[in-house]
């Protein structure tokens, strides 16, 4: 994104509430913008003014308010990093929904795109590798409520791992 076309985090924020409404709208209006972000309808106003002078809605006073591409493709962006983050920090971290909700819309927000997709990669890992075993949430689960790890399942799991890298079978 050009310097002049770059977004504050509330205007990514209102991106996509945006685009939220017009999933469920097809249009979204400042008054439904307002609640959900839970600001005056005034100030709704002057976010959309500095939105649409960027080219990112389709925005007249007291009309309904659409995303331009340029808008969608942003506000998708910003949606998919909440999503990823959000699911993370509550599948993984096992934060409750609300307050991994929260903090991920302040994380999306902060890592940068190549940052952000080595992140993806890990979470992708995770889900995949078949080394990192069926039950490693639940072992950190108890990890993190102060449980005493099961010292022998971790040796023998850090054997498995080790005789079966690649150094080891040359």
């Amino acid at each position: 994104m050009k310097k002049k076309e770059q977004l504050s985090e509330s205007l990514e924020d209102y991106l996509e509430i945006i685009l939220a409404l017009e999933k469920i709208n097809k249009v979204a209006r400042t008054k439904d913008i307002a609640e959900k972000m839970g600001v005056q309808r005034s100030t709704v106003t002057g976010a959309l003014k500095s939105l649409s002078e960027k080219g990112m809605i389709n925005y007249e006073p007291y009309s309904f308010i659409t995303l331009t591409k340029k808008g969608v493709k942003i506000a998708k962006d910003v949606t998919r990093r909440h999503k990823i983050l959000k699911d993370f920090l509550y599948r993984v971290l096992q934060l409750d929904d609300k307050n991994a909700d929260n903090t991920a819309c302040r994380m999306e927000h902060a890592m940068d795109k190549k940052s952000f997709e080595r992140f993806v990669q890990f979470i992708d890992f995770l889900d995949t590798c078949p080394k990192t075993s069926f039950n490693w949430k639940e072992t950190f689960f108890n990890f993190r409520e102060g449980k005493e790890p099961d010292r022998e399942a971790c040796r023998k799991c850090l054997t498995e791992f080790i005789s079966s890298s690649p150094k080891q079978k040359q």
